[in-house]
């Protein structure tokens, strides 16, 4: 973020007028993500519990603000002009964060791959606009938009048309994207090119799909994420729309053949692990997972 000074950070606890969270906030969990000491949960919703006390902290919530698929994260005064806007945000030095989050993905997360030669995939797909799209792109050639499932499928023809790109989406949830370029078929994996790996997850979607990259990176859609509750990968038992017994059985049957070191979950927060870490916790989660039952959808079971 540069070009524009912040305005000055506020000392004050509470909202004291300054930034706070309006009635549409969803308790996606995507500024508590961004902003974790300035934003907590509180009654359902998420609740600015202090103001900025420096610039690091003013960024954060200028980030909470910008990627907010409500816009609910407000000031009274200072607007969200595009100077200030932080996305894409680097995670490390092969994916960043592309924020914006769109209303038509439930608020999810999507991110940007970077890829060797100079291009990038994007996993997911951020609220459209085509001056989002010129960021993107100012990374580098975006090739390929690769969809996770059903629920995270609104722009990606959008994007995938403005990029020149290839669309991908599993059979499973063809009817979400029917004119995606590539259909993923069946449970086994694929290599799509360039180090990236498609691992077909059928369980919260009949055609949920996760993707690795290098070895290092999972973008896990929403077949499990990094609960900050627990400390620990989880599933999203309580919004399993297809089956629960099907996921325990597509992670029974995937996560030996995984490794990564990152879990890039659509909802649910992100973590970096040692690649052997990561591995032991992702096979406790799998039997823990063949002990889950069907339950009914609930959003507020969900332990960010």
């Amino acid at each position: 973020m540069t070009g524009k000074r912040l305005p000055e950070a506020v000392p004050e606890e509470g909202g004291g007028g300054g930034w706070h969270v309006d009635a549409r906030c969803t308790n996606c969990d995507v500024a508590r993500q961004l902003a974790p000491e300035l934003i907590h949960e509180k009654d359902g919703r998420a609740e600015v519990i202090r103001q900025p006390r420096d610039d690091a902290e003013a960024r954060q919530l200028y980030a909470a603000a910008f990627a907010c698929h409500t816009r609910s994260i407000r000031h009274p005064v200072q607007r969200l002009t595009p100077d200030l806007d932080p996305f894409p945000l680097a995670l490390d030095d092969s994916v960043q964060l592309c924020g914006h989050n769109s209303p038509h993905t439930a608020g999810a997360n999507a991110y940007l791959l970077r890829r060797p030669a100079g291009t990038s995939m994007m996993i997911d797909t951020p609220r459209w606009s085509s001056a989002l799209a010129d960021r993107y792109e100012a990374l580098g050639p975006v090739t390929d938009v690769l969809l996770t499932h059903r629920d995270h499928a609104a722009h990606g023809r959008q994007y995938a048309d403005r990029f020149g790109a290839r669309l991908w989406i599993h059979e499973g949830d063809l009817d979400a994207a029917p004119d995606a370029d590539h259909v993923l078929r069946g449970t086994d994996p694929v290599d799509i090119g360039d180090g990236v790996t498609a691992h077909p997850l059928p369980g919260h979607t009949r055609g949920s799909v996760l993707y690795v990259a290098d070895h290092r990176y999972c973008f896990s859609g929403d077949s499990f994420y990094w609960s900050r509750t627990t400390a620990d990968l989880e599933v999203a038992a309580s919004v399993t729309w297809y089956s629960i017994e099907e996921l325990a059985a597509s992670l029974a049957r995937t996560a030996p053949r995984l490794r990564f070191e990152w879990v890039l979950p659509g909802h649910g927060d992100r973590r970096r692990l040692p690649a052997g870490e990561m591995a032991r916790r992702l096979a406790q989660l799998t039997a823990r997972t063949r002990r889950l039952r069907p339950q009914p959808v609930d959003f507020t079971a969900l332990r960010w």
